[in-house]
């Protein structure tokens, strides 16, 4: 029987954030090559796990009806197919199509998921994405580190997490961001 992986996708500044300290991310936005790799990791995801906070910037996919660029009208195709789970005490209905709201991370639940699911399943943010690690649910993280020192923010792991991972692969992008794929060990 195949399982299903559980994989964190970020982009964050060489220091570790994925935000800084305003909360802007926009040092980060991807080009038209780092989003056309992007969208080829993402392909594969059934489902996106979520927190509020993350899924209240991601739902914007689902309302971009530009044809053009293409990478991002297909990024958007993308995320519109996949299901999504919102893990939130205060979101009361879902703003989109495909999304259920969920009161808190249960990690049996999520290991189910990963058993019976046909698609791998992706995880967003630090805060969920550190409690998926620390209940040793990850299988992949995949980095890509823009080539800016933000010197503080919301970091890409919060604190108190130690997991060994293993180097996968890594990329060079001309615009000098690099990505890094890890396997959990």
């Amino acid at each position: 029987m195949t399982v299903a992986k559980l994989i964190y996708s970020a982009i964050a500044s060489l220091d570790g954030y994925v935000n800084d300290e305003n909360g802007n991310f926009d040092w980060g936005a991807p080009d038209g090559e780092v989003h056309a790799f992007v969208n080829e990791q993402e392909r594969p995801i059934g489902t996106y796990l979520y927190g509020r906070r993350m899924y209240e910037v991601m739902r914007y996919w689902q309302t971009h009806d530009e044809p053009e660029p293409e990478y991002m009208r297909d990024y958007a195709e993308i995320w519109r197919a996949a299901d999504k789970i919102v893990y939130s005490t205060t979101l009361e209905d879902p703003s989109t199509p495909k999304t259920t709201i969920e009161r808190r991370f249960e990690p049996n639940a999520v290991r189910a998921m990963k058993e019976s699911s046909a698609h791998d399943l992706s995880i967003g943010g630090p805060t969920l994405a550190g409690a998926a690690l620390a209940a040793g649910l990850m299988d992949e993280i995949n980095l890509i580190l823009a080539p800016v020192i933000v010197g503080g923010g919301t970091g890409v792991f919060p604190d108190g997490i130690s997991v060994s991972l293993e180097l996968r692969d890594e990329r060079r992008f001309t615009n000098g961001k690099v990505h890094l794929r890890y396997a959990t060990t």
